[in-house]
């Protein structure tokens, strides 16, 4: 199997070959091919250079178009930061939406309109190209949660759900818009699922993110059903309190961070779903030896049973060397989903 069929076949629940293997690689994927983050970041064609490089050298079974959270605010008009060798940032001092009437003047950037967003689209177009069909293509969207932060401010925003929550539900209804208008245009260009970064929904307790966060969650994953695409859904941090909502959000993959553990993930959320990570990308991954990863894999795939996908808790760190990360290949392909 190549790894657009592992990952077609793990999704249909039908027999795989071996686990597959997803690790968030971004700054470990430009640093590979010699390149300064921040030309990776705003160059599609470098983005999918260092992807393709790192799926080969690394035998994963995708590729994927994430590189920022800042894609869609800096289309927006939101002053981002720019660096040369780290990710671009959300200037949280001078959020666009600091003046809240001014989400009434706001209005969605069209995606295909040659900007940042545009960019994105271009490598999953190149993407398809180069490697559809033979390896699983992912687009990336930030959820509303996480939008909403970086055009309002992540502590406006905390503050605002006690505050106007009209104001927040008005927030949400843009940002799910723009996620969608979004997704639509990578999918006509060729991804086959999208990942959904929703960061900033860890910092929330279990009741605002039932009231206010989970039903466009619930709508944006719908969303992208509608359109075809599956959905993989990542959100940094300590979920441990809303696992249960995630789990009833029908995402097809639910990647959870080091802090959370796979056994109650696997409790609450029921033996079908499917389950992605969960090492410590520091801690297990960066500073570890193969035997020890591979011993916590084992752990981790013991943990969340036979529905359950190779990868870290979040990014793998531009420093991990490179026997760590092979062991997670060396994992993946000496096991099944039994």
């Amino acid at each position: 199997m190549n790894g657009y069929e592992r990952m077609q076949a793990t999704l249909a629940g039908e027999p795989v070959d071996s686990l597959p293997q997803l690790p968030i690689v971004m700054m470990f994927a430009a640093d590979l091919i010699g390149v300064k983050y921040g030309q990776y970041a705003a160059d599609h064609r470098l983005l999918v250079e260092g992807q393709l490089r790192t799926a080969e050298r690394f035998d994963f079974d995708y590729v994927s178009c994430i590189s920022d959270p800042a894609r869609e605010a800096a289309d927006c008009g939101a002053r981002i930061q720019y660096f040369d060798d780290q990710p671009p940032a959300i200037d949280e001092g001078n959020a666009l939406l600091a003046d809240k009437t001014a989400l009434a003047r706001l209005t969605v950037p069209d995606p295909l309109g040659g900007g940042r967003m545009f960019d994105r689209v271009q490598a999953a177009a190149l993407f398809r190209e180069k490697v559809g069909g033979q390896l699983w293509i992912e687009g990336w969207i930030e959820g509303p949660c996480a939008e909403a932060a970086d055009l309002r401010g992540i502590n406006a925003l905390m503050v605002d759900f006690f505050d106007d929550p009209a104001f927040v539900r008005d927030l949400f209804e843009f940002a799910l818009e723009m996620g969608l208008r979004f997704a639509r245009a990578q999918v006509d260009a060729g991804v086959d699922w999208f990942g959904v970064g929703d960061a900033a929904a860890s910092l929330v307790g279990p009741e605002i993110y039932e009231q206010f966060v989970w039903p466009y969650e619930k709508r944006l994953v719908d969303g992208l059903h509608e359109m075809g695409a599956g959905v993989r859904l990542h959100i940094c941090g300590n979920t441990n309190r809303i696992l249960p909502a995630m789990g009833r959000l029908g995402c097809d993959v639910v990647e959870l961070d080091s802090m959370v553990p796979l056994d109650r993930a696997r409790e609450v959320m029921g033996p079908d779903q499917l389950l992605l990570g969960n090492l410590d990308p520091v801690a297990v991954l960066r500073n570890g030896t193969p035997e020890s990863i591979t011993a916590a894999l084992a752990e981790c795939h013991r943990h969340a049973g036979p529905r359950y996908i190779v990868g870290a808790g979040c990014e793998v760190t531009r420093d991990t060397p490179h026997e760590n990360l092979l062991a997670l290949r060396d994992y993946a392909r000496s096991h099944t989903a039994s």
